[in-house]
């Protein structure tokens, strides 16, 4: 990407075109500017490995507040801290390594994982990405997450790492995927399912029994979800990966690809795309099987999920910093 460039050259016209609608409110947790002061501690504490102008530029995207939009009804912030968390960290890290090998990716993810899983029960020396990952399990603990629930929680987390340790292959030979791997992989990368599971932590939703939430009517659901904010992230982000090498998964460039189109074609069926999947949510909302006894407490679940779909876009749409002209944080790792 060049140093500076006009916003003209920068969006190259796709300001204009459509974006996606959510039919779904949005909130944002009460407590989300306590939660953002504790993210701006984390990054002056956590990553002084990330230089002062990443770290500064990390404090204007206000990435806790995704989590304050995807699950607005959490009744504390010790509820709300393990997501933001999560997000926070997962997002910056993502950044840092942003270059890294798929191997390195794969190392990384199971150093994190041990923290969170607790196997690797030690406090970390330093301060760091580790740390912080170490200080999420502290923290869900603290609030009493439910066992069951915070393994399903760690568990959703690994995929997402498996995910970005899969992207780095692409990433690294500047090549575009085939829409079918994109798929799989962007699903994972999303980052979305944590934030379903996390979503049960909300009102009265950890009485619906397990096997609920596996069914494969609620799993399709996920994988909608998933795929809308992760499409959603494209579309928003396009303007910068239009401009780096190796920004290769985003739906925009695979659909290009795919189908040997224009941009703004490719673009405008990135949106169908994102709008089928949305019909889809909404059909399986209104037809969702007979749960017996959890009939009505399911169906308020998935309509968080759409809250939670909302929220997130709600952050996108807010956010004036991260995917601008210039506010993108570079990764800084020096792969090995």
């Amino acid at each position: 990407m060049k140093n500076s460039m006009t916003d003209a050259e920068f969006y190259v016209g796709l300001q204009h075109l459509p974006k996606p609608i959510y039919p779904f409110p949005d909130f944002i947790h009460p407590d989300f500017q306590k939660q953002r002061e504790e993210y701006y501690q984390w990054i002056d504490t956590e990553y002084i490995i990330h230089s002062k102008e990443a770290r500064e530029k990390h404090k204007k995207h206000h990435l806790t507040d995704i989590a304050a939009r995807g699950c607005p009804f959490l009744e504390t912030i010790d509820e709300l801290r393990p997501l933001a968390n999560y997000t926070a960290n997962g997002a910056m890290m993502d950044d840092y390594f942003d270059r890294c090998t798929r191997r390195e990716m794969y190392e990384i993810t199971n150093r994190i994982i041990s923290l969170l899983n607790g196997s690797e029960s030690d406090e970390p020396a330093e301060n760091g990405i580790f740390h912080l990952f170490w200080v999420l399990r502290q923290d869900a603990l603290k609030c009493a997450i439910p066992e069951k629930l915070y393994n399903r929680f760690v568990k959703s987390i690994q995929d997402v790492l498996i995910g970005y340790s899969e992207e780095k292959v692409y990433y690294r030979s500047n090549t575009i995927p085939p829409l079918s791997v994109y798929l799989l992989i962007r699903e994972a990368t999303s980052g979305v399912q944590p934030y379903c599971d996390y979503v049960r932590m909300q009102k009265n939703y950890n009485q619906i029994p397990d096997e609920v939430f596996d069914h494969p009517h609620i799993r399709r659901i996920y994988t909608l979800c998933a795929l809308m904010i992760g499409i959603h992230n494209d579309i928003i982000s396009l303007p910068k990966e239009i401009h780096r090498e190796g920004d290769t998964m985003n739906i925009v460039k695979v659909l290009q690809q795919e189908d040997q189109s224009t941009l703004h074609e490719a673009y405008m069926k990135a949106i169908e795309l994102h709008d089928l999947y949305l019909n889809e949510f909404l059909i399986l909302q209104k037809h969702l099987p007979p749960f017996e006894d959890y009939e009505e407490m399911v169906y308020n679940y998935v309509e968080d999920l759409g809250i939670m779909v909302s929220g997130v876009y709600a952050w996108h749409t807010n956010d004036t910093s991260r995917y601008v002209n210039g506010g993108y944080v570079q990764g800084e790792y020096a792969s090995q």
